[in-house]
């Protein structure tokens, strides 16, 4: 209660100055205490609202201390005109008053500083506190170190870009593989492939340090400014609030000074009109004992004032000191402390920056070294290997052409005995030697044509040799004869039915069961393959079966763990598959003994033909024709009985094939092209070749014309017990 009622006495006007004014003002009344109370409080209420109008007219002009002119203002808006003229006279009195009593001041001249010098230092004092500045420091360092933070985010979004576009590059090149066929293969193909995978691990090395830099640079930056934002206004607030009280601790002082002040006067002016009524004669001893009191009222007023400044201004000095020296120091303290984290975590986020790239460092040189690595595994010759292999046929080169000497016939002599000897000769040989073996050579792309045939001669003429050792020419046969044969040769031969089948299959769709449509090497690779795939899966499903099985024993032995029945449909598809299987592989290995087969009799037939003599350096192509050399060519009399058949230049060497069926035609067949055999509807054939996959049969008529019938158009009948059937491919 004791604080309340001093606060009031401060917010009220001292009751020595009413007393004062009604004093002068009614010097022979009377006036009771109450009236006194009331008086003031009715003065304070009316400075209370003058002061708050003029603080208000002070905060709308944008000003931070009330002047006279705020407080003009204030009346004139209160409905208080009429004091104006009058208050604009008090102040210029005050004015004038002021003027003096500084003039007057006797402590101003005992100090020997003028009041402005006084303001200046009071200035500077304040001055050294750089609270602004560290203000706008730490602003500026919060600001840097986020500026920081977008750098790190936009390298960030780089890296980010970079990795995609690494990847997206590795998709667009990597093969999309959708079978083993379409498999790189060749060295420089892999190495390539290897490379893009290289690529592709490099950027998720580029992620990974996206990553890193996002979680240990990047949020951790954002975290700390946040906190840092919040430390430093929570230092900031508490300097202001410091000032602020230093600055209201300095009101309270100046306020008491200048109470002080003010009772000092108004003792004075007591102690004056004391001695004057002391010196006046005519006074009456009451009122100079009236005086008197008054005078020691005064001076009690102002001994306390002075005692309530005293403590006022120890009280200033003592916040003043420990604003200055205890609170701001440890406010900058805190700030300072503040800033060196802020420089300590930026220096940490640099080497946090460097470390994202350099731990990557090791994983992105194993990449680079299997790039290299795979750009050393790129070797030529096995590509080139690849290359061979991949189109070997198997087909032997073509041998050399024959030479055929028609100049013979010009020096053809005329003797009897050498005719006959010729003849007798000729009639050894035998006329399929130069004919009947003449087949046509398979190239690579193809059959080679056949070479023009010489112009025609009118007798071919061979040497002979006489008793006595001498040679000389003879004619060997008729013009006419020797036209015959000539013409007969001469034509283009059809190819075989082996020939006719594999090109018909090839017209007729994509690529064979048996490979058939491939040359030999290639179709043994292909076969090799897929008997090499089958045993796989063979071994797949019997490893499944064994497994089954033991599945099985485990719940006959143990019923509560499962039903033995219920495996028994998964065991019969098994055993099907491995059948299936079975059954598959020893297709394609008959498939496969029989191309290694040809190979062999091909070989065969050569070495039969050099020890006939029949050609020296005759090669069977894989469609059984050969090359003759003209060199050592022995040419015999063609044959007078004349015509052969084309096909028996490809049949000659062979046996008839046996019939192992016969078949009744469903549907009829023209049979326009070569090799294939026309029939009618409900004719019977015999069945010679059975189907291989490609959907023709070989069938044979009565009277020994053979061709092949599409299998979908007959109805096929064979013999269990037929022997000697060949398949040709």
């Amino acid at each position: 209660m004791a604080s309340s009622s001093g606060n009031d006495d401060d917010l009220t006007i001292p009751r020595a100055a009413i007393n004062k004014m009604i004093k002068e003002t009614l010097p022979n009344v009377r006036v009771a205490n109450d009236a006194r109370e009331l008086v003031v409080n009715c003065c304070t209420e009316f400075i209370h609202l003058i002061s708050s109008e003029a603080n208000e007219i002070c905060n709308k002009s944008e000003k931070k201390t009330i002047s006279p002119e705020h407080v003009i203002q204030a009346l004139e808006s209160l409905g208080f005109g009429s004091y104006i003229s009058e208050v604009k006279e008090v102040l210029q009195e005050c004015k004038t008053v002021a003027l003096k009593r500084r003039k007057a001041s006797s402590r101003l001249e005992n100090l020997g500083i003028p009041e402005e010098e006084l303001l200046r230092q009071q200035q500077e004092l304040f001055a050294k506190d750089q609270f602004d500045s560290l203000d706008k420091h730490t602003q500026w360092g919060i600001d840097f170190l986020e500026r920081y933070a977008k750098f790190v985010k936009e390298r960030i979004e780089i890296e980010q870009n970079y990795a995609k576009q690494l990847r997206n590059l590795v998709k667009k090149y990597c093969p999309k593989r959708s079978s083993k066929d379409e498999e790189p293969r060749f060295t420089s193909c892999i190495a390539f492939f290897n490379i893009l995978n290289e690529l592709n691990d490099y950027a998720g090395q580029r992620e990974v340090v996206a990553e890193e830099m996002a979680h240990r640079v990047y949020g951790e930056l954002m975290r700390y400014a946040h906190d840092l934002k919040s430390e430093r206004k929570m230092h900031l607030q508490e300097g202001r609030k410091a000032q602020q009280y230093l600055d209201m601790c300095w009101k309270q002082m100046d306020n008491s000074k200048k109470k002080f002040e003010r009772e000092c006067r108004e003792a004075e002016k007591a102690q004056q009109c004391y001695e004057r009524l002391d010196n006046d004669a005519n006074a009456t001893k009451a009122d100079v004992e009236k005086a008197k009191q008054q005078l020691n009222l005064r001076t009690h007023m102002a001994d306390e004032n002075k005692n309530e400044y005293a403590a006022q201004l120890q009280n200033f000095n003592g916040e003043q000191h420990k604003h200055f020296y205890i609170v701001i120091p440890q406010i900058y303290k805190q700030l300072q402390e503040m800033d060196e984290r802020r420089t300590i975590k930026l220096s940490e986020c640099y080497r946090g920056f460097a470390d994202s790239e350099r731990k990557v460092i090791p994983i992105i040189s194993k990449c680079l070294e299997g790039m290299i690595l795979a750009a050393k595994s790129v070797d030529e010759r096995r590509d080139s290997q690849m290359v061979v292999d991949s189109f070997k046929s198997g087909f032997e080169p073509p041998g050399d052409f024959p030479f055929e000497d028609y100049s013979q016939h010009i020096y053809r002599t005329i003797s009897d005995g050498t005719i006959s000897t010729s003849k007798q000769e000729s009639g050894k040989m035998d006329a399929k030697t130069t004919v009947g073996k003449a087949k046509g050579k398979l190239w690579l792309f193809g059959k080679k044509p056949k070479p023009q045939s010489p112009p025609l001669t009118p007798t071919s003429l061979f040497t002979s040799s006489t008793p006595n050792g001498s040679q000389f020419l003879t004619f060997s046969i008729e013009p006419v004869h020797y036209c015959m044969n000539e013409i007969k040769t001469g034509k283009p031969r059809i190819p075989s039915f082996r020939s006719l089948k594999r090109g018909w299959s090839v017209k007729m769709g994509p690529a064979l069961e048996d490979f058939s449509h491939l040359p030999p090497e290639q179709r043994r690779k292909k076969l090799q393959q897929r008997i090499d795939e089958l045993n796989r899966e063979l071994q797949k499903e019997s490893d499944q079966k064994e497994a089954l099985n033991k599945m099985k024993d485990v719940y006959e032995k143990n019923p509560q763990m499962g039903d033995p029945g219920s495996l028994q449909p998964k065991l019969a598809e098994t055993m099907n598959n491995i059948d299936r299987l079975r059954m598959e592989i020893h297709k394609n290995e008959a498939w496969l003994s029989e191309v290694e087969g040809k190979t062999g009799v091909r070989g065969d037939r050569r070495h039969s033909s050099d020890i006939n003599h029949l050609v020296t350096q005759g090669r069977e192509s894989p469609e059984g024709s050969y090359t003759d050399d003209a060199n050592q060519e022995v040419r015999g009399p063609p044959q007078q009985h004349g015509h052969h058949n084309e096909f028996d230049d490809e049949f000659e060497d062979d046996d008839p094939l046996p019939a192992i069926g016969h078949c009744k035609a469903i549907y009829p067949f023209d049979g326009h092209n070569e090799g294939t055999l026309a029939m009618k509807e409900g004719e019977v054939l015999y069945i010679i070749e059975e189907d291989k996959g490609d959907g023709w049969t070989r069938a044979r008529r009565q009277n020994g014309e053979e061709g092949y019938v599409p299998t979908s158009y007959i109805d096929v009948t064979l013999e269990k017990n037929s022997k000697g059937a060949v398949t040709y491919i």
